[in-house]
C-alpha cells in the first residue's frame, strides 16, 4: 500500500485528485479547514470507490494544528505522494491589505507547506511524488489578488528549489499551474465574467477538474518530470 496526502481535498480540484489517487490504489489522507458539508459529501463520493481514505479537519493557517498533523502523518509507514492543494485568496487592494491579511495568505499557501515537508522529510519515501497546485495567476498577475499571486509565485519557486533537497532520492517535485477550472466557486461567477474569461482562452472554456487530476497523474507516472511548472490554461491570454 502506498500513502498519499491531499490537502484541501474535500471539494473541487482536491476532491478530483483524491478520487484519482484512490483509483490508483493509494491510501489517501485528505484535509479540510472549515466546510463540514463538503467533508460529508466527500466521504459519500469516495466511499463508492474505496474505503482506503481518511478525512481530517486541519486548518493550515494554524501552526499548532499543522504540527499535530505532521506528527500524526509520521505514524504512516511512509509518505509516497504529497499533493499540496490548499490555497487561500485575498481580494483587496495593496492599500487595504493588513499585515495579518498578508501573513495569513502566506502561512496557508506557502509556509505551512514548507514546514509540513520539513517535518515529514525522513518519512517521504524514495521515488515519491510531491506536487504543488500553483496558479496561472502566478504567471499572469491579477489586479485584485496581489497576495494570492505572489504566494503562488512562491509556490512555483518552492517546487523548483525543493528539487535540490531531494536530489538523488528519486523523488520528484513539480507544480501545476491551472488556469480557470470548472469548480463550484467558478460556477458561481456572473455569466458576463465567465464569458470574458472564456474569450481570453483559445479553447473558449474552463478546464475540467478531471483534466487537472490527469495532470497530477502524469506527474506521478512519469519519473523524469522534475522541477517543472506545468501550465494548464487552455491557451489563456493567447491573443
Amino acid at each position: 500500500m502506498k500513502y498519499a496526502i491531499v490537502t484541501g481535498g474535500t471539494k473541487g480540484i482536491g476532491l478530483g485528485i483524491a478520487q484519482m489517487l484512490l483509483q490508483e490504489g493509494y491510501f489517501v489522507t485528505i484535509t479540510y479547514a472549515h466546510d463540514e458539508d463538503a467533508a460529508t459529501n466527500c466521504k459519500t463520493k469516495l466511499s463508492s470507490l474505496s474505503n482506503n481514505f481518511e478525512i481530517l479537519k486541519i486548518n493550515q493557517s494554524q501552526k499548532e494544528e499543522m504540527k499535530a498533523f505532521a506528527l500524526l502523518m509520521r505514524e504512516k509507514p511512509s509518505i509516497d505522494c504529497l499533493v499540496l492543494n490548499t490555497g487561500s485568496t485575498l481580494r483587496k487592494s495593496i492599500q487595504e491589505t493588513t499585515d495579518e491579511d498578508w501573513e495569513q495568505v502566506m502561512q496557508i499557501n506557502v509556509n505551512s507547506n514548507v514546514f509540513l515537508i520539513r517535518d515529514l522529510f525522513d518519512k517521504i519515501s524514495q521515488n515519491s511524488r510531491i506536487i504543488f497546485i500553483g496558479s496561472l495567476m502566478a504567471i499572469h498577475p491579477h489586479g485584485t489578488s496581489l497576495a494570492y499571486g505572489v504566494s503562488k509565485s512562491a509556490v512555483h519557486a518552492l517546487a523548483l528549489n525543493l528539487v535540490k533537497c531531494f536530489e538523488g532520492t528519486g523523488t520528484t517535485v513539480n507544480a501545476i499551474a491551472p488556469g480557470f477550472v470548472e469548480t463550484e466557486w467558478q460556477k458561481e461567477k456572473p455569466q458576463e465574467i465567465r464569458n470574458n474569461i472564456c474569450n481570453k482562452t483559445a479553447l473558449k472554456r474552463f478546464a475540467t477538474i478531471e483534466e487537472i487530476a490527469d495532470t497530477v497523474k502524469f506527474c506521478i507516472k512519469n519519473a523524469f518530470v522534475n522541477g517543472s511548472i506545468i501550465e494548464i490554461s487552455g491557451g489563456y491570454s493567447y491573443k
